[in-house]
């Protein structure tokens, strides 16, 4: 486990942290008005290998070959100047810190980037970090890489960070539900909220179905059938066109038969520590890995069903209570279209034309209900 301190006065900023993976809703900016939760769980922190945060470029300050060099591959709105490296953490977590009053510009309901960074160590005065709880946003504390340092913690050393295996992983991690109550920001009626597509899934999709696009060659591909082909089949068919044969993609990962021969593209699970991609072994290994967050890749490789529940008091002993399911959503499943964008234009295949033209018109399709 790690502890967080001021690069320039040595203060101590956060409480012991394990690193884990960035998730991929992390730059997520879901609906309007949203009150999202916080991004990270107490006691983790991430790391995000890009830059990301102010000061930002124009793409016509940049251009493609400055762009491509930083694994970029087609045109963005902006490119971040800022230093590589932003540690994001729960905003609980910081310790020795204060906002900066004169630093809280550029929001709507709360904290945003605009003018950034807006919180500084207590003892020096240093800015070291960017609180964001605006609407719309998950709510974090993202540390500037060289306004901190990184220390053991105690005599804990990296005990708290040991890598687990995969065995353990699909034994202590949890599922992620596909569908959550969504709550809107200060809503003047009370408590406000309703059953939705959870934002997580969203954001996983749209990470998943920019892969999904560069495996499939310009050709159709099927998913399983259920709720991943709720998922991702009605933008996989709407998007690719209807020639055969089709490629087809299947679950695989730890606690799974091993994929099939004919399989083409396999979903697989992102490590929760390392964000590396389960890998098989064997004939498999050649198949294009498209990656999930480990809890949305559990819901649907072992799907949690609406089991009736054993009655207690006075209800005769072996009488069961079958209680309700969650509300479904009033609308289709549609991929979270900022994940999306952002990870296509990360992947070299978005240079293909008619690729990149799923990406152009990426506002057509959003207005369509695609995304």
């Amino acid at each position: 486990m790690f502890v967080f301190v001021c690069a320039g006065c040595g203060a101590r900023l956060t409480i012991p942290l394990s690193q884990v993976a960035l998730p991929a809703h992390a730059h997520q900016k879901y609906g309007n008005g949203i009150q999202l939760p916080v991004l990270m769980e107490s006691g983790t922190f991430a790391v995000e290998p890009e830059p990301w945060g102010p000061p930002w470029r124009r793409w016509e300050e940049t251009g493609p070959d400055e762009a491509a060099a930083r694994g970029i591959y087609a045109p963005v709105s902006a490119l971040s100047d800022a230093e590589p490296g932003m540690i994001v953490i729960a905003p609980g977590d910081t310790r020795g810190t204060v906002l900066i009053p004169e630093k809280g510009g550029g929001y709507c309901c709360g904290l945003d980037w605009g003018d950034s960074p807006n919180m500084a160590c207590e003892v020096c005065g240093l800015p070291v970090a960017s609180r964001i709880d605006d609407c719309s946003l998950w709510q974090a504390v993202w540390l500037v890489p060289n306004a901190v340092r990184r220390l053991p913690a105690g005599n804990a050393g990296n005990a708290g960070n040991a890598r687990l295996s995969w065995a353990e992983v699909l034994m202590e991690a949890k599922a992620t539900p596909p569908i959550e109550p969504i709550t809107r920001w200060g809503s003047l009626l009370g408590l406000d909220y309703w059953w939705s597509w959870s934002p997580q899934w969203e954001a996983a999709a749209g990470q998943a179905l920019a892969h999904l696009l560069a495996a499939s060659g310009g050709r159709p591909v099927t998913v399983p059938h259920g709720l991943v082909a709720e998922v991702f089949q009605r933008t996989l068919d709407a998007l690719l066109p209807a020639v055969q044969p089709a490629r087809r993609a299947v679950l695989a990962g730890p606690g799974l038969p091993a994929p099939a021969g004919d399989a083409d593209i396999i979903f697989v699970p992102i490590h929760p520590q390392t964000g590396k991609p389960w890998s098989p072994a064997g004939p498999a290994a050649s198949t294009y890995p498209v990656p999930l967050p480990f809890g949305v890749w559990m819901w649907m490789a072992f799907p949690e069903r609406d089991l009736p529940l054993r009655a207690s008091g006075s209800m005769p002993a072996g009488v069961l209570r079958d209680d309700p399911p969650a509300p479904r959503p009033h609308r289709l499943f549609r991929a979270d279209p900022g994940t999306f964008a952002h990870t296509l234009v990360r992947l070299p295949e978005v240079r293909v034309p008619w690729l990149h033209e799923i990406l152009e018109n990426l506002t057509h399709h959003k207005r369509t209900g695609l995304f």
